[in-house]
């Protein structure tokens, strides 16, 4: 304690080099910890679950270029071909892929009206093999049946009579009480009603930055339509075995239309979230990149202060000094500089996340985080002046006292 005042008369010669330092501090622990939240933000999302049996689903598109093609026999033929297939576990004609970017979104109410906000929904176009060729878990109600199935042109604006929903569609839609949403009644465009037959566990939507991501629904429709895609599961280990040989089977079962797009559900979520591997890369570079800057201008800051304080140095080793007390002022010195900058630093880590919080929705950082920054760059000041503090104490008395002030 006896050394506190010593070091703060030093500190007060030399204002300016401690200020820019306490200020970098602050900076780094500012722009560090919302940096870290928004790296724990985004890598949340893609370690989010889509529901379905990813490490053994995929999915094709398939292109009818063809006139005159009948597409009900065709596709019904198609999926005989593929469910027949040795190793396949099941498939169906779906009208969008979940993480893809691209699908449909309708708005749901539990009470018909235009005056009525509705929830957003994906919607997925399946058959009764639809579940079970996801991979997703049916949790309350039941699959649909075969005869539940209808035709949908391209251009209808028709919806069938029944629907499941995610869990978390249905928590959203009944205030939380999604075990009793089975056979409830909610509404589509505003005024026709669908009937909830059954709730699966979960499925993403097509958009992995959509607010209502986990909000999804299956009815019972197979799209007439000219381009379409199938999507098929697998037994455990087998999807690249067949992901060829299926599209290879059915280019060659019909001259009339183009089998493409054969893509893995995996290699859909890397490429979906592949922005989001970038931004964190980014994120991680600058925090790395700060730390080091920070950790340079510490030493910088030491090193001068050291050459300054040579005679002064010196002439404390010749009244008895120890090299462990001389490498203690230094330390001490920087920790005094480091506990400003990280109140500085912890004050604008909040003002920004405030900001971050009300411009982008996301959620309010935590005490432990910013915390955890705090003891972080206390640790990297005492480390970063270890170096110098440990030259200053190797100075002898004799050097010292030979030298200038």
């Amino acid at each position: 304690m006896l050394e506190i005042g010593p070091i703060f008369r030093a500190l007060l010669r030399n204002k300016i080099g401690a200020l820019l330092i306490a200020l970098q501090i602050a900076l780094t622990l500012t722009i560090m910890v919302n940096a870290i939240f928004m790296m724990q933000e985004r890598s949340s999302q893609m370690a989010r679950p889509s529901g379905l049996d990813e490490a053994n689903t995929f999915y094709l598109s398939n292109t009818i270029f063809a006139q005159n093609y009948n597409q009900q026999s065709s596709l019904a033929r198609d999926l005989d071909l593929i469910r027949k297939t040795p190793g396949v576990v099941d498939a169906t004609q779906i009208n969008a892929i979940p993480l893809s970017g691209g699908g449909w979104s309708m708005g749901l109410q539990t009470k018909p009206g235009d005056d009525i906000d509705g929830t957003g929904v994906a919607v997925y176009m399946v058959d009764d093999h639809g579940i079970n060729a996801l991979g997703v878990k049916l949790i309350a109600g039941e699959n649909f049946a075969p005869t539940d199935i209808v035709w949908r042109a391209s251009s209808s604006n028709d919806w069938p009579a029944k629907a499941i929903l995610t869990k978390a569609m249905a928590e959203r839609l009944f205030d939380g009480d999604w075990q009793n949403a089975v056979g409830k009644t909610v509404y589509i465009n505003n005024h026709e009603p669908i009937q909830v037959s059954g709730l699966i566990e979960a499925l993403q939507a097509p958009w992995n930055g959509w607010d209502n991501v986990e909000n999804a629904m299956l009815v019972p429709q197979q799209l007439e339509s000219r381009g379409s895609r199938f999507f098929i599961r697998t037994e455990p280990g087998r999807r690249d075995e067949l992901m060829p040989v299926i599209e290879k089977m059915l280019a060659e079962a019909d001259k009339g239309r183009i089998i493409r797009r054969v893509t893995s559900m995996e290699q859909t979520r890397t490429e979906s979230y592949r922005q989001h591997q970038a931004t964190n890369s980014i994120l991680l570079t600058v925090i790395v990149v700060l730390t080091l800057i920070t950790g340079l201008g510490i030493v910088g800051l030491a090193m001068f202060s050291i050459s300054r304080r040579t005679r002064q140095i010196g002439t404390r080793r010749a009244l008895g000094a120890s090299q462990w007390q001389v490498m203690r002022y230094f330390m001490l010195e920087n920790l005094l500089i480091s506990v400003v900058g990280v109140l500085l630093g912890a004050a604008g880590a909040v003002g920004l996340n405030i900001w971050l919080v009300s411009t982008f929705s996301m959620t309010p950082i935590g005490p432990e985080l910013i915390a955890t920054g705090v003891v972080v760059l206390l640790l990297v000041g005492q480390l970063a002046v270890s170096y110098p503090a440990l030259l200053a104490s190797r100075i002898s008395p004799a050097t010292a006292t030979r030298g200038r002030a």
